[in-house]
């Protein structure tokens, strides 16, 4: 069985892939959460803004067999031409992604993604990596389409992770600034600031910005 908080057509905010059109497939639970119900303050990354318990978002459920939520997922991919393409995150998709929801999802013609904090191994067949390490937990996965670090993490500085094999290194300012705000946070300001200047000190890193919140979208 497969939980799934919620699922959306939207544009990859974020990284490598960003502006390309996706299916978001949200995971339900994160084993880096071990508080109450939405109570982040006993998280590792309490930083995390994002709803993940339970199943009750949008278009979210239980689904018995990879090829239900396969169907699920493609259901909400328009006519239109363009590569099918999902993205399975969180919480953590690796509680729950497997092989044969992978090869589900293949034989409807999509390519995935994951978005994954790397303290899980990965199953065979995924086709965009994306490890985004959360303070001292210990990250298990070494290779990797793309590194997104959200920045800063005083438990996970980039120095850290350099010795990873990943074909991109990004920096994602901590809460960055939304449309809704009017980017006008000095808190949030100041993160992109940093990153920024990190970035133009260590050129090996790119900045990337939740172009989804900037503009108002999912």
């Amino acid at each position: 069985m497969y939980r799934v908080k919620e699922a959306f057509y939207t544009l990859q905010g974020e990284g490598a892939q960003a502006g390309r059109a996706a299916v978001f497939c949200r995971f339900s639970k994160c084993n880096l959460w071990t508080g109450r119900e939405k109570d982040r303050a006993t998280a590792v990354c309490n930083f995390c803004d994002t709803d993940f318990v339970g199943t009750d978002g949008q278009n979210g459920g239980t689904f018995e067999t990879a090829e239900a939520l396969a169907a699920h997922i493609h259901s909400l991919w328009p006519e239109a031409p363009g590569a099918p393409y999902v993205v399975c995150t969180g919480g953590e998709p690796l509680l729950q992604l497997d092989e044969p929801l992978i090869e589900a999802f293949h034989q409807l013609g999509f390519e995935v993604g994951v978005e994954t904090n790397g303290t899980l191994p990965a199953p065979s067949g995924i086709d965009w990596l994306c490890v985004s390490p959360k303070a001292d937990a210990p990250v298990v996965i070494q290779t990797c389409d793309e590194l997104k670090l959200v920045y800063p993490q005083a438990k996970a500085l980039p120095e850290r992770f350099t010795h990873l094999n990943a074909q991109h290194f990004f920096l994602s300012p901590m809460a960055s600034p939304s449309a809704s705000e009017g980017g006008t946070d000095p808190v949030k300001q100041s993160n992109t600031r940093k990153a920024t200047d990190y970035c133009l000190a260590h050129p090996r890193w790119r900045l990337t910005l939740q172009m989804h919140k900037i503009i108002g979208i999912d």
